[in-house]
């Protein structure tokens, strides 16, 4: 009876904290319709509420916004509102390996980063309608969904936009949580850009790199050979700029490791945000052994060994 008793507890407890959930249409032509999923906490009418746009990995060609509900069910039960959005798919059918096109590679990235931007612009504007924070915007991703969070923060809206140009003048997201993503340029990373960050990263990931490297470690004779700037190399950089970073490198750890923060550490991902809204200030690098290859000597970082 007593077990009982406490069952009934946990389950109202759930209910109170229980959260809802809208499918919405953020951006449609005559061509393409793309949705996201809203996770709404239960809050009182008057208490806006941040919120985290978030984009799925699938290399530009595959994956889906409901994968990563339970992040968002999670946030939304700890007061924040996640939207997890629909984006063009631009690869499907393309190679966006070593074989592939640099331009085409790009080309993906900007469109997948001009479909972030609608979709932020669609939460600014519907704000009212569910009691939303815009001045507390964060965003985050993996893999190629970290890679649109990237450059979606640090791109210069006005040059790569593709779409209606309609978000507020100097714009900013509150944060970027990463998992497994890298930047085109680090530059683009100014003192005066920069933005809290949470990243997590295989150190031995041939995918997208963990340091400066080469997108699937193709070779620079490749035609879709592509340089990109990954944590680690952000993380140093964020440091030189004396600004907010938290890094967990996965030591020999590599691509598997990219939903980690959305999954195994939805943890890590609400105390930052809740650091970083109460104003703390932070730099952190959390190293985590791999039991793949522990004492195997393979991984090149010193810290790792």
């Amino acid at each position: 009876m007593k077990r009982l008793f406490l069952l009934f507890i946990a389950f109202t407890i759930n209910s109170i904290q229980a959260q809802e959930v809208k499918t919405l249409t953020y951006f449609q032509n005559d061509t393409l319709k793309l949705d996201l999923d809203l996770y709404l906490p239960k809050k009182k009418a008057n208490e806006k509420t941040p919120v985290i746009l978030f984009a799925f990995g699938g290399g530009f060609s595959g994956g889906e916004r409901t994968s990563e509900k339970d992040f968002g069910m999670f946030m939304a039960k700890n007061g924040y509102a996640v939207a997890s959005i629909s984006y063009s798919l631009y690869m499907k059918g393309k190679d966006f390996g070593c074989k592939g096109t640099l331009t085409e590679k790009i080309k993906a990235i900007q469109i997948g980063v001009s479909d972030m931007w609608q979709a932020t612009s669609y939460l600014i504007e519907n704000a009212d309608k569910y009691n939303l924070d815009t001045s507390k915007i964060f965003i985050s991703g993996i893999s190629a969904g970290a890679e649109i969070g990237f450059h979606a923060s640090f791109w210069d809206y006005k040059l790569m936009n593709l779409y209606k140009r309609n978000l507020p003048e100097n714009f900013k997201y509150a944060g970027f949580i990463g998992g497994s993503g890298a930047i085109q340029d680090i530059n683009l990373i100014t003192k005066e850009k920069a933005i809290p960050m949470l990243l997590a990263h295989g150190s031995n990931d041939d995918t997208v790199p963990y340091n400066a490297g080469s997108h699937r470690s193709c070779p620079t004779n490749a035609s879709g050979w592509l340089i990109l700037f990954g944590s680690y190399a952000v993380y140093n950089h964020m440091q030189d700029l004396h600004k907010d970073i938290e890094l967990i490198t996965f030591c020999g750890g590599g691509h598997e490791f990219s939903g980690y923060l959305f999954h195994e550490g939805q943890q890590y991902v609400l105390d930052f945000v809740n650091d970083v809204l109460k104003g703390k200030r932070f730099e952190s690098h959390l190293i985590v052994p791999s039991k793949k290859v522990k004492g195997a000597g393979s991984d090149k970082y010193l810290f790792c060994e």
